[in-house]
C-alpha cells in the first residue's frame, strides 16, 4: 500500500491575512473553518476541485517564520502562462512581498518568481515546470 499526500499544515501568527493571501495569489477556496479546543480557528484552503485531493490547513498560534534568504523551503503553484507568473510578480513587487524576481531556470525549475506569505514562507509562482499548468511533458 502506498501512502498519498493530502494535506499540508501550517501553523502561523496571523491567520485572517494568511487566508487573504492564499486566496488572493493562490486563488485557494476556504473550504472548512472551525475553532479548535485552544480557542482558534483552523481553516482548510484549497483549490477549486481539487477539495478531495489536497488541501493547505492552517493552525492559530505558530511563531512565524523568519525564513533566511539562502532557505528555499516553500510551498509551489503552478501557473498557465508566463504572463501569469509576471502579473504575480508585479503584484508582489508592488505589495512588498517579492522575494525572488522572475527567472528561468533549466529543465525541471522553468519560469517562477517568489513572494513572502504573512508568516514569512517563501511562496513559488512557477510555468514549465513538468507538473501541473504548463508542465513541459
Amino acid at each position: 500500500m502506498s501512502a498519498v499526500l493530502t494535506h499540508l499544515a501550517l501553523h502561523v501568527r496571523d491567520i485572517e491575512s494568511c487566508i487573504a493571501f492564499y486566496q488572493e495569489y493562490a486563488g485557494l477556496k476556504l473550504i472548512h473553518q472551525r475553532d479548535n479546543k485552544a480557542g482558534g480557528e483552523v481553516v482548510w484552503l484549497a483549490e477549486a476541485g481539487r477539495e478531495q485531493e489536497f488541501i493547505l490547513v492552517l493552525l492559530p498560534g505558530g511563531p512565524g517564520r523568519n525564513q533566511l534568504d539562502s532557505d528555499f523551503s516553500h510551498l509551489g503553484f503552478a501557473l498557465p502562462s508566463r504572463a501569469a507568473v509576471d502579473v504575480i510578480a508585479a503584484r508582489g513587487k508592488q505589495d512588498g512581498i517579492l522575494a525572488w524576481a522572475t527567472r528561468e531556470e533549466p529543465y525541471p525549475v522553468g519560469y517562477y518568481c517568489g513572494l513572502r506569505d504573512p508568516d514569512g514562507n517563501f511562496v513559488e509562482f512557477s510555468y514549465g515546470q513538468p507538473l501541473g499548468p504548463g508542465a513541459n511533458g
